[in-house]
């Protein structure tokens, strides 16, 4: 999460009843610590749930629960708060409400104010298993689709009633995350990216290896902003600890060879390859089968290194490459070396940073090399960078062939 994102939104939280209430405490504090404004409106059932209290102190404003409600001046809650509102997120959407939303219909507060809205209604399905299943479940889900209202999940697991399956509220990150993507702009529609992230690890013998100090933050940002922009991501991504941004596919790598096997395996279904990975350059000609032991002083073992293929000039040597972009971590004159290194991967756009100074980071700065010269982009945080990143390859990618 991005601190500050949905600085000057206003989400209108909806809660109807059932267990995953819960789920929406957590979901609250992630949108007032990310900078939104959180109404929340409750039906009578969700108050059988969580407290209409708890959820006005996480969200540090009154709830409504009743359409009769007198604290709007008008007495007009289902039209007011709408109006104020950038979106409608319901979380827990029950079986019940769906079924409401579908067929128009509006009989309390809640069910009337998304009926009369003036604004974008997304839904987190939350219900038992059979319940998501059941026929009239999916054909509600598919007219809410049909009407444009945004359907989030349901995840899969386990249920409150004891049950394992589909019908489970996404968890309060994924949510955040969805929300947080559904108002960025859609300039990767219908692309799909290929993005390499973190370091490999080129192993000696079974505990030693080589590696650098690369984190993975850069690529994983430049991940979930190209899924917020709208692209079907595939990430291969060495070894790191980060969390898989919501709605990317992953892939985990090791080592240099293991990553060139994975991109080149899905390569050519994608528009758009973006090598962030820092990949060793050499590895160990033979690895040593058992641990290698210090027998003496003066007995150091000799190490004989190979070249790894080299990814990014791999792909752009394709017949058809998709529209590559490198990435350079230099120890210094960036200006000059980045220049070469694009000259010499022959890729249409290249970004330099200079890696003691962003490796482990949460910000960075970079300068972009392409046929017209360098542009620098000012020092930022991470996700921030990665979106200004998204804008200036989305602005540099070839129109699109008609059919």
């Amino acid at each position: 999460m991005e601190r500050g994102e949905l600085a000057g939104k206003t989400i209108v939280l909806g809660l109807t009843g059932g267990i995953a209430c819960y789920k929406s405490a957590e979901l609250t504090r992630l949108l007032i610590k990310a900078g939104a404004t959180v109404q929340v409106v409750m039906t009578e059932a969700a108050t059988q749930f969580i407290t209409p209290l708890t959820m006005q102190a996480l969200s540090g404003r009154p709830v409504f629960t009743s359409q009769w409600d007198n604290r709007i001046d008008n007495n007009m809650a289902h039209i007011d708060l709408s109006r104020e509102a950038d979106a409608i997120l319901i979380a827990p959407a029950s079986t019940d409400f769906l079924a409401k939303l579908a067929h128009g219909m509006a009989d309390d507060l809640l069910s009337t104010l998304c009926v009369a809205r003036d604004c974008p209604l997304l839904v987190a399905p939350a219900m038992n298993r059979q319940m998501w299943a059941n026929p009239a479940t999916q054909r509600n889900a598919a007219t809410l689709r049909g009407d444009g209202i945004a359907i989030l999940g349901p995840g899969s697991g386990d249920q409150a009633c004891g049950e394992i399956g589909d019908g489970r509220m996404l968890e309060p990150e994924d949510l955040y995350e969805a929300l947080a993507g559904f108002f960025q702009p859609k300039r990767l529609a219908g692309r799909r990216v290929l993005i390499t992230a973190g370091p490999t690890f080129e192993p000696i013998d079974p505990v030693r290896g080589l590696t650098n100090r690369s984190s993975g933050k850069m690529g994983f940002a430049l991940a979930r902003a190209a899924a917020q922009a709208g692209a079907d991501v595939h990430l291969v991504a060495g070894p790191t600890s980060l969390a898989t941004p919501y709605g990317v596919t992953r892939s985990n790598v090791q080592t240099a060879q293991q990553m060139y096997d994975a991109v080149m395996a899905d390569v050519s279904r994608n528009d758009i390859f973006i090598a962030v990975a820092a990949v060793a350059d050499w590895r160990v000609r033979d690895v040593a089968h058992d641990k290698i032991k210090k027998t003496g002083d003066a007995d150091v073992p000799t190490l004989e290194f190979v070249q790894n293929p080299d990814i990014l000039a791999a792909v752009a040597q394709l017949p058809k490459p998709p529209f590559c972009v490198g990435f350079a971590a230099e120890s210094g004159d960036l200006e000059k070396h980045g220049a070469q290194k694009r000259q010499r991967k022959q890729v249409p756009l290249l970004v330099g940073n200079l890696g003691p100074a962003t490796f482990g980071q949460d910000d960075n700065e970079v300068i972009l090399f392409d046929e017209a010269g360098q542009k620098r982009l000012p020092r930022a945080d991470k996700q921030a960078l990665a979106r200004s990143l998204i804008i200036e390859i989305a602005a540099r990618l070839p129109s699109r062939t008609p059919g």
